[in-house]
């Protein structure tokens, strides 16, 4: 699939500041400056999807280390697992 990454990180960025929640708008925009541009095309549609999952689903995961079915295990979600602001 031809994705143009350019455009995917734009949307991802915007994704990841504009949540609803400004504790995930502070985490999530962070862990995505600090990463994106590292992350190659799959990662990027790894983290898309990461960003669709609900603030609350994610917000139990990270901050109170619930385990989710709804995350995938994947590089994208172990790195924000383990990203400290």
């Amino acid at each position: 699939m031809m994705i143009n990454k350019e455009i995917l990180k734009k949307q991802i960025i915007y994704r990841s500041s504009h949540r609803g929640t400004k504790e995930m708008d502070i985490l999530l925009e962070n862990f995505v400056k600090k990463n994106i541009d590292r992350f190659n095309n799959d990662d990027l549609l790894d983290l898309e999807k990461l960003l669709f999952v609900d603030d609350e689903i994610l917000y139990r995961w990270y901050y109170a280390k619930k385990s989710s079915k709804i995350i995938p295990d994947n590089k994208v979600s172990k790195l924000l697992k383990n990203f400290k602001l």
